[in-house]
């Protein structure tokens, strides 16, 4: 069984101004899918660059840096990780698992109420604003069309439930901590939603809602992704890596990048080498710790 808590919600925020124009001309196009009226159907989003500018938990980190729960070093090696991934473009189980340790670090220790009340100060703070409206009009469209639409991400399932209510989505499928008498022990439940889990927690969800994936969209940034990218029919690669970019090319996939020319062509620099990951995580961490400060 995957990792996930699935996360209702049923009450939406309204579009950011003109994200259905947005929806319509940004980026470019291939073999565009309709989305029409089919209760049978279903969309799954990613979350992080996907839906959100930037890494979920690393806004997250810092709502809870600013209010005292750890120190720098902390948030900083959390920054590390994440860039290191994007440039990279791949990870091994031991980032992975180092990844996994140093998101529980954050909440261990703490109540649920606690890290719930923080999560949504956080969405109002920097998240909603980091939202692509781009991205978020395609999943209105889903709504509009009578569709589920869920967020399947490895990001805590508290902070994707939060971003999921929000938005009006259906519901959210996150990586799970474990609590004891409502305080986190630092354990997960399993293992983080991530790669092949992700994809195993959309088809356990798809038979539990009687939900055709044939017929089904997965929208994401990340090649790490391909596994729910493959099990739907209507794959659909948005501000992709240079990998996706790569594969939904060969694969003549729906491409949408709501990023701006120049920014997409630093991610692809970033993506090319492994020295550039490093160079990358340097200027990171003076920037962040910069930003820290503020």
């Amino acid at each position: 069984m995957p990792t996930s808590e699935p996360v209702s919600s049923m009450a939406p925020e309204s579009l950011p101004h003109g994200a259905g124009a947005v929806q319509l001309v940004g980026g470019p196009v291939r073999r565009r899918d309709p989305i029409e009226p089919d209760p049978l159907a279903a969309a799954f989003f990613d979350l992080d660059n996907t839906i959100v500018q930037g890494a979920s938990i690393f806004h997250f980190a810092k709502g809870m840096y600013r209010r005292g729960f750890f120190d720098a070093r902390t948030i900083i090696k959390a920054l590390w990780f994440q860039t290191y991934f994007r440039a990279a473009g791949k990870e091994s189980a031991a980032h992975v698992a180092d990844a996994r340790a140093t998101m529980l670090s954050f909440i261990a220790g703490h109540t649920v109420a606690e890290i719930t009340q923080v999560g949504e100060e956080v969405y109002e703070e920097s998240v909603a604003q980091r939202i692509w409206p781009g991205t978020r009009a395609i999943a209105q469209l889903h709504l509009d069309a009578g569709q589920q639409v869920w967020l399947v991400t490895a990001a805590p399932v508290e902070m994707a439930g939060i971003i999921a209510s929000r938005l009006g989505l259906t519901g959210a499928l996150g990586t799970t901590a474990e609590h004891d008498g409502g305080v986190y022990t630092g354990r997960l439940v399993g293992e983080m939603l991530h790669g092949p889990a992700k994809a195993e927690a959309v088809r356990d969800l798809a038979v539990e809602h009687g939900l055709d994936l044939a017929r089904s969209f997965a929208y994401s940034d990340s090649y790490n992704d391909l596994p729910m990218l493959s099990l739907v029919g209507h794959p659909v690669a948005i501000n992709p890596d240079r990998r996706l970019s790569a594969l939904a090319e060969d694969q003549d996939w729906q491409v949408r990048d709501f990023r701006t020319g120049r920014r997409a062509a630093r991610v692809g620099l970033l993506s090319a080498a492994g020295a550039g990951a490093l160079a990358g995580g340097i200027a990171a961490t003076v920037a962040v710790t910069r930003y820290l400060r503020r």
